[in-house]
């Protein structure tokens, strides 16, 4: 069998099907490296908001985190680590960039072509391609006249020097509250370009020293512990973010961390949020405020009109100058497994089938699309919680499938139409009177349909995915020569 990615999903799957006792896995990543996004994204600044503790694998616990929110350098070298110790590198195949993956009705069989024009066949395709791995550029005006260096957040060009210069940051997500603070003190003039404000709270960080630290190694349950709470506490806020009940307090938490850093009343007003809190991600950050409040910056929120060679002119008229643009536009998250073209049966593309928004059970398997299972597929999303943690339970329910298919050699399984329709009309259902369905954001496709998030805790996406109900599935023998 055959994983595409080799994030945490990949890592993932892999540690769950060696554990199951299957050897014969290729893990096939476009990159030089395992980590993923976190081998994409090295942006001055880069750092998870779930706390260490929770996201990493729970086969795999890390006591030597340095902090509670780990930085990108740390999360890559854990990957990296637990990718050697396990022996998973022998298995991993890089630079190898998925083109097309079309499904061979008569054998059961994919058939992967890469960039590079090799073909791959493999019994089983499991996708560990990730929802934001796909950087989203705006299609600006006058984009490729711009003179200088210009780059996305998560394709960062550390090449450039921007000491002394004038750089323009466009978007204002998870990204650039992390690098605007990063790069504020470095540069001469700071323009950043505001959409929409964000909701942004303090990020409750803290150093784990040595004596920390030793206390996980010596007696791991603390560490245990440490995630079991984590763990709770978002449970709970999922729980009350569902009875409507975390919005009144974020809100309320969130404008006075803004007061507390930002003095100036017409700043203030400008990253005050005009949408409900939680409606888009929330953010942390005890910089990004601060950063913004600097002499050398300056907070833009009327719209781009286009992009000049010199900088970037806004509807007002009004020219910034600019000698670097840094796109902070976030990623296509509603483009599953792009920019892979897949086709199932009778050679439909999963583009075709999932024209009105992108749907799957369990967010794993998709009608008309045999022996291939999504990680991180549609509705699997958080809006609070560790995605760490909906991997692995992907992971062992993936693992199941593959184990009925190792007892039917040739075999094909997808999910019955009927058990699809049902799920996806329920999670719908749901999202519809979620919080996300209440403002324009990531979370949702050009027709306004939530197709990234998981509406429930994630003990239920945990319940319902454990075991594999064989009824809720179709077994297919191949018709023809394998």
């Amino acid at each position: 069998m055959t994983i595409v990615g080799a994030g945490f999903g990949g890592i993932a799957q892999a540690i769950a099907l060696r554990r199951a006792g299957f050897r014969n896995v290729t893990i096939l990543e476009r990159g030089d490296d395992v980590g993923g996004v976190w081998r994409a994204n090295t942006y001055p600044g880069a750092a998870c908001d779930v706390p260490s503790p929770l996201y990493s694998l729970s086969t795999d616990p890390n006591p030597d985190w340095p902090r509670r929110y780990s930085e990108q350098p740390d999360i890559l070298a854990y990957l990296r680590r637990v990718a050697d110790t396990r022996g998973l590198r022998e298995s991993i195949r890089f630079g190898v960039d998925v083109a097309t993956a079309e499904f061979d009705d008569g054998a059961n069989r994919w058939v992967l072509t890469t960039k590079a024009g090799e073909v791959i066949e493999t019994d089983v395709l499991v996708t560990a391609v990730g929802q934001l791995s796909q950087p989203a550029v705006p299609d600006i005006e006058g984009r490729h006249t711009f003179r200088g260096p210009a780059f996305h957040s998560a394709e960062w060009d550390h090449d450039v020097d921007l000491a002394g210069k004038r750089v323009a940051v466009i978007g204002t997500g998870a990204s650039a509250i992390q690098f605007v603070p990063a790069i504020a003190p470095v540069v001469e003039q700071l323009t950043v370009f505001q959409r929409s404000a964000a909701w942004v709270v303090s990020k409750p960080d803290s150093v784990f020293g040595p004596r920390r630290r030793a206390l996980f190694r010596a007696v791991p349950a603390t560490l245990g512990a440490e995630r079991l709470g984590t763990w709770g506490y978002f449970e709970l806020i999922t729980f009350t973010l569902r009875m409507r009940k975390m919005g009144a307090l974020t809100r309320f938490l969130a404008r006075r961390h803004l007061r507390k850093q930002v003095a100036d009343p017409g700043l203030r007003d400008a990253l005050t949020p005009d949408y409900e809190p939680w409606c888009k991600r929330l953010l942390f950050s005890d910089d990004y405020y601060p950063a913004l409040a600097r002499d050398n910056t300056s907070l833009v929120t009327a719209s781009i009109d286009r992009i000049e060679p010199d900088g970037v002119r806004t509807a007002d008229g009004t020219l910034h100058p600019a000698d670097v643009v840094v796109y902070g536009t976030g990623f296509a998250a509603t483009d599953f497994l792009a920019p892979m073209e897949v086709r199932g049966r009778a050679g439909r593309s999963l583009a075709e089938a999932w024209v009105k928004g992108a749907r799957a059970y369990l967010g794993i398997s998709t009608v008309g699309f045999p022996n291939l299972f999504m990680m991180y597929g549609p509705n699997t999303n958080l809006g609070s919680g560790s995605i760490v943690y909906m991997l692995e339970s992907q992971a062992r329910h993936i693992t199941g499938l593959v184990s009925w298919l190792a007892e039917n050699p040739g075999h094909a399984v997808e999910v019955d139409p009927a058990v699809e329709d049902r799920f996806n009309a329920r999670i719908q259902k749901e999202l519809d009177r979620s919080v996300w369905s209440r403002c324009s954001s990531w979370y949702r496709n050009s027709s306004g349909i939530v197709t990234t998030n998981w509406p429930g805790n994630v003990s239920t996406y945990r319940r319902r995915t454990r075991g594999v109900d064989r009824a809720d599935y179709r077994l297919s023998a191949p018709s023809g020569p394998r």
